[in-house]
């Protein structure tokens, strides 16, 4: 069955998978996603008890079938093998009885977003390949937090590619902002901007459909393309750590296989939920995805109310990576329960842009499939210090608001359900605030407070951040939403001077 992809905002549109991952964003604004989802169906019985990598290419070579297999092997192989991951198996699901953890953060960058980080590279060189696209790429990024670094890492000195993340000033932790200036790489950037992830994400995707770099002469040489969870080559690829956790449950028996499964996901732009979500329609037999937010808790009143309304205050928390207030991922959701309705899904999303809020009865349409909360920072702290000292489990301030949420969940519904927990980043990637939630000294600098929670709880440090502050650091350059297009020319500009 070959795969190709359609623009939630015109069903007209029809490419390749190796053209959206060239393109990131449709040219009418919208999202690319796959037209025939509803045929493409795995078989999870037959992935228990297989490698991480080996689930991967089943599940890469159905959404990306006009790649090779060779190409497919080379794409997991690269990414997903203990070069670039602390564990062989990838990713650890550990059981806690009635629930599990699944810790993500286990890559180079401690999030995540290297489950597909680590393979988008390859897979865009491989796309680049299919497409005979002899240009060079312009990967041009937002980040709350951790898919700079991630993309940073996973692009650094990718023949052919240069790499630009924007992030809020002062909207990152002190670790993030770290890992961020002491990337190294010859084709790597990274600048703060001054507001809110939203505004930078905002900016971004206005970049990108100005047709900015045909504008300014450099369309024969480069092309724009993006690490965000709006390419499918970042988002597929996140359904595979669905699956593979299924098949953990299974193997420590802490169901069996056919049973129902419910995933708890920490959220910010929806790629992560909406890859399980997809997950769930190619076959996983998933009972609810429970989405768990911040106090910047929009997705929380739209799974509730079917109204999404980003007019509200925007609040920085200690889990930055979710403050967020246009989740982009969401219209690949309204556009399916809109019945794939192309005009139906950019009027809504047109409202969003003009006047910050659309509705729609989406609650009545997937009410089984989602669950929605929230934690204040008082949830988040009490959380933290709660599941340390019952289970002596350190867990980062995002995995907290997923670990609430499902407490609300178990508290409302009272369903035994065996649940995952998703734990999307390191506690260490925001020490200062899990110190500060155990009562300790929340006073450290950054790093001092990196090594104090070594030393409280006895974990030892990730090899990826032990002795970051030895290394080089470059100083934050910090500019204003409108200079963003002009940065991108400017170091395009110098990129010809170095040629």
């Amino acid at each position: 069955m070959h795969t190709q992809y359609t623009s939630t905002r015109n069903n007209a549109v029809n490419y390749s998978a190796s053209q959206c991952v060239i393109k990131g964003l449709s040219d009418d604004g919208g999202l690319f996603v796959p037209c025939n989802l509803s045929e493409i169906k795995f078989d999870y019985k037959e992935f228990i008890g297989k490698s991480y990598g080996y689930i991967a290419k089943q599940i890469l070579k159905a959404f990306f079938s006009d790649f090779t297999n060779n190409q497919i092997e080379y794409a997991v192989d690269s990414a997903y093998n203990i070069n670039n991951f602390e564990t062989k198996e990838i990713f650890t699901l550990k059981n806690f009885s009635k629930y599990g953890v699944l810790e993500l953060f286990r890559g180079k960058t401690l999030a995540f977003k290297d489950a597909a980080l680590s393979v988008m590279p390859y897979l865009m060189q491989c796309a680049k390949e299919n497409m005979n696209e002899k240009r060079e790429t312009f990967i041009l990024t937002a980040t709350s937090g951790d898919t700079g670094k991630a993309a940073l890492e996973g692009f650094k000195d990718v023949e052919g590619i240069k790499i630009l993340v924007f992030y809020p000033y002062k909207g990152v932790s002190e670790l993030q902002l770290l890992q961020m200036l002491t990337q190294e790489g010859k084709n790597t950037y990274s600048f703060a901007v001054e507001g809110n992830f939203d505004d930078v994400q905002t900016a971004v995707k206005n970049i990108f459909t100005a047709s900015l770099l045909q504008k300014e002469g450099y369309g024969d040489k480069f092309f724009l393309s993006s690490a965000n969870s709006i390419n499918i080559s970042r988002l597929i690829p996140q359904i595979v750590y669905y699956y593979y956790a299924y098949s953990k449950a299974v193997l420590n028996e802490s169901i069996k296989a056919g049973d129902e499964i419910n995933f708890v996901v920490p959220t910010g732009n929806f790629g992560n939920i909406l890859a399980g979500y997809y997950a769930k329609k190619t076959g996983l037999p998933i009972k609810k995805l429970i989405c768990a937010s911040n106090k910047n808790n929009v997705l929380t009143d739209y799974f509730n109310t079917g109204c999404y309304n980003k007019n509200r205050p925007f609040y920085k928390t200690i889990a930055p990576s979710m403050d967020i207030l246009i989740s982009s991922n969401l219209e690949r959701l309204v556009y399916e329960t809109e019945a794939r309705c192309d005009k139906k899904t950019s009027e809504l999303m047109g409202q969003l842009s003009l006047q910050g809020i659309f509705e729609n009865n989406i609650h009545n349409h997937i009410f089984d499939d989602f669950y929605a909360d929230y934690a204040t920072e008082d949830d988040i702290k009490q959380t933290i210090k709660d599941t340390y000292k019952k289970n002596s489990y350190l867990i980062d301030p995002h995995t907290a608001c997923a670990f609430k949420a499902y407490n609300s969940y178990i508290t409302q519904t009272k369903d035994n359900t065996y649940t995952v927990i998703l734990s999307t980043a390191s506690p260490f990637k925001f020490s200062k605030d899990v110190l500060s939630a155990l009562g300790d000294d929340d006073s450290l600098d950054g790093i001092k407070s990196l090594y104090r929670l070594s030393e409280l709880t006895a974990i030892k440090l990730p090899k990826a951040i032990n002795g970051i502050e030895n290394r080089h650091k470059k100083e934050e350059t910090v500019i204003t939403p409108e200079k963003m297009s002009e940065t991108v020319i400017s170091i395009l500009k110098d990129g010809e001077k170095d040629a």
